[in-house]
């Protein structure tokens, strides 16, 4: 008896995993590059009311720390280095973000639709 409720809460567990969708599907995946202290693409779009993955890489000889107050992250970036940031969700709109390292010169705008 105890064989058959081992059995059978296996095959659940199995069932379940194999209908279970992945958390991020590869259109929730996206990737940033930091050059010269400025961020690419310039201008970064993504979709209103869902969670994302945003891969950053550093190319520069610097850390990086990618920082946005509007949508509140942050995370430092080592040099040479890629991280994965997790954005959202947001709403649509306009935000900000920036290497808080070299705020001036990375500001970078985050389009949400």
């Amino acid at each position: 008896m105890k064989a058959l409720q081992t059995i059978s809460a296996l095959a659940f567990a199995l069932a379940f995993s194999a209908s279970a969708t992945p958390a991020f599907a590869a259109d929730d995946a996206y990737s940033l590059t930091l050059k010269d202290h400025k961020f690419s693409p310039a201008d970064f779009t993504i979709p209103a009311g869902k969670k994302v993955k945003v891969t950053v890489k550093n190319l520069d000889a610097t850390p990086a720390e990618f920082e946005s107050d509007d949508f509140k992250a942050e995370k430092v970036i080592p040099a040479g280095k890629q991280v994965d940031v997790y954005i959202g969700p947001l709403k649509a709109g306009t935000y900000e973000f920036h290497d808080e390292y070299h705020e001036a010169e990375s500001k970078t705008r985050l389009t949400v639709k």
